[in-house]
């Protein structure tokens, strides 16, 4: 463990619950930080109102530090149209099949305004600031730093990790190709960016000297002593708390995780248009033959967001992203706060049974 680092964070355990966009809620974010660990609220799909909202819920749940994420996009895209027309033909035709009402349109905005999500995250003051996509700028950096907030960086690769250190981050959130979501690369093609942990932890701590998060795969105690054997501060679970009854996954995908076999999880672009990690299910099937066509994030993301709202509220969790990493089979359903002490109980006996202590 590096102590020091934890301690930066204000937090009891080396332990911090990854924030999965659409997912987290503030009581789940407030439930984990509550228990001792950094609760962290994925904001990627937010307004920036909504962002502000759900940090002064979080904070009416809970004293504790927690964490805000964001997704590092440009103000505008450049969109192939023909292409927009083609997804949504296939979308609606999908949709129709599977006997869902509702269909694709065109929104009035693709995503939400960066500039102003980073100006809603600083009014927030979140403990910890947290970005993957993309670098941010330096100046940016300063004014987190300024606000006092720890600045983490999402890699995949070495490359990545240096890129984030030499801009100043105090730390790098390692996602590793177990990890579950949406997949982090910036510097290179996603398929490259897909390294085992046990292979990037050693390889990025020789390489940087700002702490290293560990992320993909960890699913206990035994796993996050393993990623600090290897060069870890902590480590960042995502898949292991979507299980939770305060998580906002839907009650399908949750009931789908544990039933999940190692090979069920694959990489998934036709969701969104960016590379991400979860079932194979029916929508991953019937879109699989155009999914290389389809328009880049976030485009492809906003243009489905309608099949999977409806998908949800008909029950049909194989029509939409049943996000998660490598070991979603070993997802346990209980509490958040429960299993942040399950978790730290697990990696103390670990870290006895190997006389680390």
């Amino acid at each position: 463990m590096a102590p020091s680092f934890v301690a930066r964070l204000g937090i009891e355990h080396p332990l911090i619950q990854a924030p999965m966009s659409g997912s987290t809620t503030p009581a789940l974010v407030a439930a984990v930080s509550n228990a001792g660990a950094l609760g962290s609220l994925g904001a990627g799909y937010l307004e920036p109102q909504a962002i502000l909202d759900q940090a002064d819920e979080v904070r009416t749940l809970s004293d504790k530090p927690f964490g805000l994420n964001l997704f590092v996009l440009p103000e505008s895209f450049e969109v192939d149209m023909a292409a927009v027309d083609a997804a949504r033909r296939a979308l609606d035709a999908l949709m129709e099949r599977e006997g869902l009402a509702v269909r694709t349109a065109i929104p009035a905005r693709w995503a939400p305004s960066f500039h102003d999500q980073f100006a809603a995250l600083c009014e927030a003051r979140p403990a910890v600031a947290s970005f993957a996509f993309d670098l941010i700028t330096s100046a940016q950096v300063r004014q987190l730093k300024q606000l006092g907030i720890v600045v983490v960086g999402t890699a995949t690769t070495v490359a990545e990790a240096r890129a984030w250190e030499a801009l100043g981050a105090d730390a790098v959130s390692l996602q590793s190709a177990e990890a579950g979501g949406h997949r982090g690369t910036f510097l290179h093609d996603a398929e490259d960016g897909m390294i085992g942990l046990f292979a990037l932890l050693p390889l990025a701590a020789r390489a940087v000297k700002i702490p290293l998060i560990a992320a993909g795969g960890i699913m206990d105690g035994r796993g996050m002593l393993a990623a600090e054997v290897l060069g870890a501060a902590a480590s960042q679970l995502g898949t292991a708390f979507l299980a939770c009854p305060e998580c906002g996954a839907a009650a399908g995908w949750k009931r789908d995780l544990p039933q999940s076999a190692e090979q069920d999880v694959t990489t998934i672009r036709s969701f969104s248009g960016r590379a991400a990690r979860g079932l194979r299910n029916t929508y991953v099937k019937a879109m699989a033959d155009i999914s290389a066509s389809l328009p880049a994030y976030p485009v492809t993301n906003a243009l489905t967001s309608p099949l999977r709202k409806a998908a949800v509220a008909a029950g049909r969790p194989d029509l939409t992203n049943e996000w998660c990493g490598q070991g979603a089979g070993l997802s346990r359903t209980m509490p958040a706060g429960e299993l942040v002490a399950v978790l730290m109980d697990e990696y103390a006996q670990a870290r006895r049974a190997f006389a680390f202590d």
